[in-house]
């Protein structure tokens, strides 16, 4: 007999080996007719899996996240279908699933068209409405290899080559198709309805710009169509929040060929980034930290005292000069050790706080470029603690506390903590690793911070907190991190002497609120639409006059205004005032001032607040009090 135990407890018997489908049929037609796949003992399955001993099954269906992964995957082999009836020269290369959806590389003689992917889109509907069966045969590697060999598929052949200890392989069957795979997939074509191809881009084989180029046909799906009607929205929310197009649209920023990768910012993006940057600066000041500066290029020989030149030299940009090699710096802690290092340091003296704004550079590869969200030269607000094993716990609780306040204050309430634990390649002993995590946990913990674990996902040095923010419109973006490192300071010979008078070595926090600041601004710009709070805003005020006859008078309040600090833009052109209104408004600034006889006369000012939103009229006093409680306030 086998027994199977279901996640409430229950137990079932059944005479011999079982499928998946089979337990799900014999608790009900209803279950059965949902069932995606199944996860025994932890691992999941596919539903035609055969179950030959006492195990605990859950039956995963479409409302599971596994089920909604699973249906994307099945989505990207339907995509080969449809591709391989269309395009019979075609050849697939691979299709993972993504965040949200799911992509397949294609080499195929031209690029794809939008009208190209429609049909593709096309044909695959009509081959889910054939509401086909997908079978899974396990296949023993040489024929595996006969297969692909038949069908010209050089790629598959390619990847089986990468797996030389496997013997046995899945192939999955969407009729006369047929892809490679470890599964699970869905068992038939009619849990696929709900998706839509999004986008085709340029990949390279194995990522690799040497190689050759590859065609990517991104695609998303879901649940049911409810869930992607949701999507849809939710992206074409995103388009018109797009960072890129605002920046544009708002004359913010631009980026140029002549620099691949880095950002040229315009005076009114350059005013959000000093924003930004003199309200990190005060945080900095304001929490004990001491603003430091390195410089940008560093010896070679201090990268590989650090193991950055061996491990990440291709994404560093070197420099020669007199015979010796430089890197620029893609980071900024091995100089904060350099500057801890100078003088004697005494146990009295920590923890000590480091802060710079520091620039670095890092060669990403030019199809992972991203607007000013993923670009090769970025300014951090990054920080270093160093501090004794015993204030690791508070000086990670005094962080967690001032992120929480940061955040707000830029507009993020929901925060999503995560505590990544040792890997199972590390360096440092048990004991010290327990005390490290244990310090991270018990900070979130005192933070009043609901958290998730992240077994193995720390770094090989130390474990660490990511804090992840989750958007207007519900997208994540992991921007905060401290990290616990025992490493570095051993590397780089840091010490302190202690209270015994023995020497010691700190340990070295490395922490960051915002991270990047061009992929910040990027994410507030995302965040807010375009429309940024009244301290952040670019240009604060707008002052326009009716006639020419209130010229001088619109001088005076811009005049005034810029005196207490606001950022002012002045429009005296002789234009009618409801097109400068709106001409002005497409801009988001927080108020637009419109000033006629009765106001001159009277010294007062005509207010309108974003949004179209008439306040009335206020004297010029009233006014600079409204907007300074809005500052004051960060709205």
């Amino acid at each position: 007999m086998i027994q199977i135990t279901l996640p409430d407890g229950s137990q079932r018997q059944y005479p011999g080996p079982v499928t998946v489908a089979d337990v799900a049929s014999s608790i009900g037609p209803g279950l059965a007719k949902v069932t995606v796949a199944g996860k025994v003992d932890g691992r999941l399955v596919d539903a035609s899996d055969r179950i030959d001993r006492d195990a605990r099954l859950q039956i995963i269906t479409p409302k599971d996240d596994e089920g909604v992964e699973i249906i994307r995957h099945s989505t990207a082999h339907l995509v080969g279908h449809a591709v391989k009836q269309l395009y019979p020269g075609a050849k697939m290369v691979i299709g993972p699933v993504i965040d949200e959806g799911f992509y397949y590389d294609i080499a195929y003689e031209r690029p794809f068209t939008p009208e190209d992917i429609a049909a593709i889109e096309q044909r695959m509907k009509e081959l889910i409405a054939q509401d086909y069966d997908v079978v899974k045969r396990m296949t023993p590697r040489d024929e595996v290899v006969e297969v692909f060999r038949s069908r010209g598929e050089d790629y598959k052949l390619r990847l089986i080559e990468d797996m030389p200890d496997e013997q046995a392989m899945g192939l999955y069957y969407h009729q006369e198709y047929v892809d490679m795979c470890r599964g699970p997939h869905v068992p038939n074509t009619r849990f696929l309805k709900a998706f839509k191809l999004t986008r085709v881009s340029g990949a390279y084989w194995r990522g690799d710009a040497k190689n050759e180029q590859l065609q990517r046909i991104y695609g998303t799906a879901w649940a049911d169509k409810k869930q992607l009607d949701q999507y849809i929205q939710r992206m074409e929310e995103a388009e018109k929040r797009d960072h890129r197009r605002l920046g544009r649209e708002l004359d913010l920023f631009h980026l140029d060929e002549h620099a691949p990768g880095l950002v040229f910012w315009h005076p009114k993006g350059w005013a959000i980034w000093q924003g930004v940057e003199q309200y990190m600066r005060a945080v900095y000041r304001d929490n004990g930290y001491l603003e430091v500066k390195g410089p940008q290029i560093l010896d070679k020989t201090l990268w590989e005292k650090t193991g950055h030149w061996d491990k990440y030299r291709e994404n560093m940009f070197t420099t020669e000069s007199e015979k010796r090699d430089y890197a620029l710096k893609p980071m900024n802690c091995p100089g904060h050790i350099l500057i801890f290092n100078q003088g004697i340091k005494s146990y009295r003296d920590l923890p000590l706080r480091y802060g710079e704004f520091g620039q670095c550079h890092r060669n990403e590869p030019t199809g992972g470029l991203h607007g000013i969200m993923r670009v090769r030269g970025f300014t951090q607000d990054d920080g270093h603690i160093f501090c004794t094993e015993e204030q690791i716990l508070q000086e990670c609780t005094d962080f967690t506390s001032l992120l929480v306040k940061v955040y707000r204050e830029f507009g993020f309430t929901d925060i999503i903590y995560k505590v990544a634990t040792r890997p199972e390649k590390r360096i440092g002993s048990d004991a010290v690793w327990d005390k490290a995590e244990h310090a991270l946990i018990e900070s979130l913990k005192a933070s009043g911070c609901e958290f998730q674990i992240a077994p193995g996902d720390g770094a090989f040095y130390g474990p660490k907190i990511e804090y992840t923010l989750r958007d207007a419109i519900g997208r994540q973006w992991q921007c905060g991190t401290i990290q616990v490192d025992f490493s570095m300071p051993e590397r780089l010979d840091a010490e302190y002497v202690g209270e015994d008078g023995e020497r010691h070595r700190p340990v070295m926090l490395h922490r960051a609120i915002v991270g990047s600041l061009e992929r910040f601004i990027g994410i507030l710009i995302e965040q807010h639409a375009g429309a940024l709070p009244a301290w952040l805003a670019p240009v604060q005020v707008v002052v326009l006059n009716i006639t020419d006859a209130q010229a001088d008078y619109c001088r005076e309040i811009a005049k005034m205004l810029q005196q207490q600090g606001l950022r002012v833009q002045l429009d005296l052109r002789n234009e009618k005032i409801t097109y400068k209104i709106r001409e002005h408004s497409l801009q988001k600034p927080p108020y637009i001032l419109v000033v006629g006889d009765k106001e001159k006369a009277a010294g007062s000012v005509a207010v309108r607040a974003r949004g179209n939103v008439d306040l009335g009229v206020m004297t010029l006093e009233g006014f600079r009090e409204k907007l300074a409680s809005d500052i004051d306030l960060k709205r």
